[in-house]
C-alpha cells in the first residue's frame, strides 16, 4: 500500500439514497422475525414516490422476449417473493398463470420412529415435503399470444417486480406483478394505454383437492383446508377496477371492460416456530385471515401498493452494488436467454451478465428469506406438488450454501430466518438425539455408549424432523454457518442467541470423539481424537473413523466455541475442558499415495475421484485452516491443491460453485472465474447449467433436469470471494481478480468478517481506493497485494484508502 494514501474518516452512514428511501417510506421494515402468517398492523405508506426512473432501474433489469410456458414454469416463470410467500409468474397475454407456494406448507412431521437400520425414513408422508399453496390464473381470452406483437417481460431485482407488455389492435396493454412484505400480499396490476379494456376471470384454485367458494359479499374467492398432519392452511383473491365491471360467479371473479384491473391473493398456513405447540398456532384460521389480508389492500390503489412494495424492498436490495465492467453494445441488445446462450456459444466475457447473474441471487434472498423458514433445495418456488428431495433442508452442504452468501452480499438480514430456524428445532433435534442417536441399529452410534446435545439428520423438515440418514458432523457445519453471521455482525446479542446451539453441539462431540493412536512419517506415535464411525458425504465407506470432514468441522466448532465463551464470559471452565479436547484432535494429512489431502484416514482413494463433493476440502473453504501462507504446512496446501485439482472443474452447479470458491481461496483467479463461467451455460435438454429464468439447472440424467436454488446462491459468494476475502483481523482485496474483470470495477456493500462493510474501486487490476466501515469491529489488516495497513475503528467509523499499490 501506498506510503502517501489519504485517509478520511465518516461517522456517519455513506448510503444517502437508502436513508431517503427509508424517510420516503415511513420506516424500513425490519428484518427477520419468526415464520407465522399473523394478523399485523397497517404498514405505514410512502409520503413519497420511491419508484426509480427508467434509467436508473434499467441497470438492474432482465428481460424476455416471449412469456413463459406454462409447461415449463421452473424454468420459465420469473420469480417474486416476500420472504414466506414465493410465486412463479408466467405472462401469458391470455392466460396468466402463478404457482405460489408458502414456504410453511409441508407435510410430515416430527419423523421420530427409525426404520430397522437405525435410519430416518424419506418420504412425503413421514418426512414430509413442501407443496404448493395455489394457482392462480387470470385469463383473458381475447388477448391471443399469436395475436399480439412487441412481447416483452421484465424482471426488476432492484424493485422487486415483474412486468409484461405487449401490442393488440393499436393499443399498449402492461401488467406488473410484486409480492408485498408490507401488506402480505400477491399483487397483479393490468392497465393500458390506447384505450383498451379487459375482459375475463380469475381463478384460484388449490393443490390438494381443495373446493375454491366464493365470499358472501361477493368481494372474493376463497379456500381452506387442513393436511393429514393437522396443519390448516387457506388462500383468498379479489380483484377491482376503477371502470367496468368486477363480480364473483360461482368459484371464480369475472371482469368485463375494466381498463385497469388490480388482483389481489393471499394465503399461508397456521405453522408456528415453537415445539411446544407441535409447531401450530391454533388461533389462527388461514383462510380468514387471507380474506382479510386481501381485502385490506383492496383498500388501497394498485400505485399506493406498489410504492409501499418497492419502499420496502429497495432498501434491502440496494445494500450492494457492483460493476465488474463494460459489455458491449452487441451484448446489451440481446435479451437475458439471448446472453446466456452467447456468452457460452462465443465465449466473450458479458461482465455486466456476470455482475446482474450475482444481483439475481440477492434477489431470490431478498425475495425469499426474510420473516418466514429458510430456504431450502428450492427456495419458495416450486412448480408442483413433488419437489426433488422434497425441498427439504440438506444439511451436507446445500442449505449452508444458501447462506454463504447472506454476510457477504450486504443482506446480513436475510440471515436470520436460518437462524430463528435452528433456534426453533432446538428443543426437537436434541430430543430425538438423545433418545434415539445411539439406537443399537445405528451405524453412527456412539461407541462410548454416552450422549449429550444434539445432531441432525442429512434432511430436516420445519417440525423437528429428520430425514434419510443421520449426519453427525451436521451439527458442526450448522453452528459454523451460525457462527460465522456473529463474525461479520459482531452482534453479541446474537452470539447469545445462538449459544445453546453452540454449547450442544459440543457436547454432542464431547462424549463422541474416541481415542486411537497415530503414527507420523518420522515413526513416532501419538494418541490423538478422532470421530467414531461417519460418511463422508455423499461417497465412499459408510462407516469409516476420523473422516476429514468431520475432524475439520469438529476442530473449527471448538475454536468457535472458545470464542463465544470469552466474549460472553461464560462457561469458561468447561471451555477450558474443550481446549484441551481441540488440542489432541486428529488432523488431516497428505496421502503418499495420491499426494492428495486424505479424506477418510486412509493413504487410499476410497470413493470417486471426480465426486461432487469437496467434503474433505471443508478447512479450505467454508473454513480456513487451510490457506496459502505461511501458517499452513506447504504439504497441506499442495495435498488441498492436488485435491481440488483431481475432482475436475466440471459437476453440478453447486458443486461448481464450490469449486470456485475453493480455488479461489488458493488465490488461482483463472481457474474460479472459469467455474463461474460453467454455471452460465445455458442448461439444454436438461443439462446442467441455467435455465432461460437464471435458476440453477441439475442434470439427472435422462434428459431430466431439476431446480436446485444453491447454485443461485453459491455462484454469487464465489463472485464476491474473488473481490475480498477476509477472516476477523484481516481483510484481503482482490485476492482472485480474473483478467476478465481487471480492468476497472468496483463493489460496494460487501460484508467484511470482524465487523465491517468494504467498498472497493480498482483498474488495471490494482485497487484504487477502498472505503471500510465499522458495524461492529474494532481493528483489522487491509491487504492489497503486498502491501498491507492496520486500521482502528470504533462502531459507525470508517475510513477512505487511497493510491493502493
Amino acid at each position: 500500500m501506498d506510503t502517501q494514501h489519504t485517509e478520511s474518516r465518516d461517522n456517519h452512514p455513506s448510503r444517502r439514497g437508502f436513508l431517503a428511501l427509508a424517510a420516503a417510506a415511513g420506516t424500513v421494515a425490519a428484518l427477520g422475525g419468526l415464520p407465522a402468517f399473523t394478523a399485523s398492523a397497517a404498514p405505514l405508506r410512502p409520503t413519497a414516490s420511491p419508484m426509480l426512473s427508467a434509467a436508473a432501474a434499467a441497470k438492474n433489469q432482465l428481460w424476455w422476449q416471449a412469456p413463459g410456458n406454462s409447461n415449463s414454469m421452473i424454468r420459465q416463470g420469473l420469480p417474486v417473493g416476500n420472504g414466506r410467500l414465493g410465486a412463479l409468474v408466467g405472462n401469458d397475454p391470455s392466460s396468466e398463470l402463478l404457482t405460489i407456494t408458502d414456504a410453511t406448507l409441508w407435510t410430515g412431521g416430527r419423523n421420530d420412529t427409525l426404520q430397522s437400520d437405525g435410519q430416518f425414513p424419506y418420504g412425503r408422508d413421514d418426512f414430509g415435503s413442501l407443496t404448493l399453496l395455489a394457482k392462480l390464473t387470470v385469463d383473458i381470452p381475447a388477448h391471443d399470444l399469436g395475436s399480439v406483437d412487441n412481447h416483452r417481460r421484465t424482471l426488476d431485482l432492484a424493485q422487486g417486480l415483474v412486468s409484461a407488455s405487449y401490442d393488440l389492435s393499436g393499443v399498449t396493454y402492461q401488467r406488473q406483478v410484486f409480492a408485498s412484505r408490507p401488506d402480505d400480499v400477491i399483487v397483479l396490476y393490468f392497465s393500458q394505454q390506447g384505450g383498451g379494456t379487459y375482459t375475463g376471470t380469475v381463478s384460484l384454485a388449490g393443490t390438494h383437492g381443495e373446493s375454491t367458494t366464493a365470499g358472501g359479499t361477493g368481494r372474493y374467492a376463497s379456500f381452506g383446508a387442513s393436511l393429514a398432519n393437522g396443519l390448516k392452511y387457506g388462500a383468498a383473491v379479489t380483484a377491482y377496477s376503477g371502470t367496468g365491471r368486477v363480480a364473483v360467479k360461482g368459484t371464480a371473479i369475472s371482469f368485463s371492460g375494466c381498463r385497469d384491473l388490480t388482483v389481489v391473493v393471499s394465503g399461508g398456513t397456521n405453522y408456528a416456530p415453537d415445539a411446544a405447540t407441535d409447531f401450530r398456532d391454533p388461533s389462527v384460521d388461514p383462510e380468514r385471515l387471507a380474506r382479510t389480508k386481501v381485502l385490506n389492500a383492496a383498500g388501497h390503489s394498485a400505485s399506493t401498493l406498489l410504492h409501499t412494495h418497492v419502499a420496502d424492498f429497495r432498501p434491502v436490495f440496494e445494500q450492494l452494488d457492483i460493476n465488474l465492467g463494460t459489455s458491449s453494445a452487441t451484448q446489451r441488445e440481446l435479451d437475458t436467454w439471448q446472453r446466456v446462450q452467447a456468452r457460452y456459444r462465443d465465449n466473450v466475457p458479458d461482465p455486466e451478465l456476470e455482475a446482474a447473474y450475482l444481483q439475481f441471487g440477492r434477489y431470490l434472498m431478498v425475495s425469499g428469506s426474510r420473516g418466514s423458514l429458510p430456504m431450502g433445495l428450492q427456495g419458495p418456488w416450486l412448480d408442483g406438488n413433488d419437489p426433488d428431495w422434497m425441498g427439504d433442508y440438506h444439511t451436507d452442504i446445500n442449505v449452508q450454501m444458501n447462506y454463504w452468501m447472506a454476510d457477504r452480499a450486504g443482506l446480513s438480514g436475510c440471515f436470520d430466518a436460518f437462524a430463528d430456524y435452528c433456534l426453533a428445532q432446538l428443543p426437537s433435534w436434541t430430543d430425538v438425539t438423545q433418545r434415539l442417536f445411539n439406537n443399537p441399529t445405528n451405524r453412527y452410534r456412539n461407541s462410548s455408549g454416552k450422549i449429550a446435545g444434539w445432531t441432525v439428520a442429512i434432511s430436516t423438515n420445519p417440525y423437528g424432523g429428520g430425514g434419510w440418514w443421520w449426519h453427525p458432523a451436521g451439527n458442526a457445519w450448522l453452528c459454523q454457518s451460525l457462527f460465522e453471521h456473529y463474525e461479520y455482525t459482531q452482534n453479541r446479542a446474537y452470539l447469545e442467541k445462538i449459544y445453546p446451539l453452540l454449547k450442544g453441539a459440543v457436547e454432542f462431540w464431547e462424549a463422541r470423539l474416541i481415542t486411537t493412536t497415530v503414527t507420523d512419517a518420522s515413526g513416532t506415535s501419538r494418541e490423538v481424537l478422532i470421530a467414531d464411525s461417519d460418511w463422508s458425504p455423499e461417497q465412499g465407506p459408510l462407516d469409516a473413523k476420523g473422516i476429514t470432514y468431520a475432524q475439520e468441522l469438529v476442530w473449527n466448532l471448538f475454536g468457535n466455541y472458545h470464542t463465544a465463551t470469552r466474549v460472553l464470559g461464560k462457561d469458561t471452565s468447561y471451555s477450558a475442558t474443550i481446549d484441551g479436547l481441540r488440542e489432541r484432535l486428529y488432523l488431516p494429512v497428505v496421502s503418499p499415495k495420491t499426494g492428495w489431502l486424505e479424506e477418510w484416514m486412509s493413504p487410499d482413494n476410497l470413493g470417486e475421484t471426480t465426486h461432487r463433493h469437496l467434503s474433505p476440502l471443508i478447512g479450505l473453504f467454508p473454513g480456513d485452516r487451510i490457506r496459502p501462507d505461511d501458517s499452513t504446512p506447504k504439504d497441506i496446501l499442495a495435498g488441498a491443491t492436488a485435491l481440488l485439482t483431481a475432482r475436475g472443474m466440471d459437476s453440478y452447479g453447486w458443486s461448481n460453485a464450490w469449486r470456485s470458491l475453493c480455488w479461489s481461496r488458493l488465490k488461482n483467479a483463472e481457474n474460479a472465474y472459469q467455474l463461474v463461467v460453467n454455471n452460465l451455460k445455458p442448461s439444454v435438454g436438461g443439462g446442467n447449467g441455467t435455465a432461460p429464468n437464471l435458476f440453477d439447472i441439475m442434470d439427472m440424467g435422462g434428459g431430466r433436469g431439476i431446480f436446485q436454488i444453491d447454485a443461485n446462491f453459491g455462484t454469487p459468494s464465489a463472485i464476491i470471494e474473488m473481490l475480498v476475502y477476509s477472516r476477523p483481523g484481516h481483510v484481503e482485496l482482490l485476492p482472485a481478480l480474473p483478467a476478465a474483470w481487471a480492468a476497472s470495477g468496483s463493489v460496494s456493500g460487501v460484508g467484511v468478517r470482524g465487523g465491517f462493510v468494504a467498498d472497493l474501486k480498482w483498474k488495471n487490476g490494482k485497487v484504487t481506493q477502498v472505503t471500510l466501515k465499522s458495524v461492529g469491529g474494532r481493528d483489522t489488516t487491509v491487504f492489497a497485494g503486498s502491501a498491507s495497513r492496520k486500521i482502528s475503528l470504533k462502531p459507525g467509523e470508517s475510513v477512505t484508502l487511497s493510491n493502493l499499490g
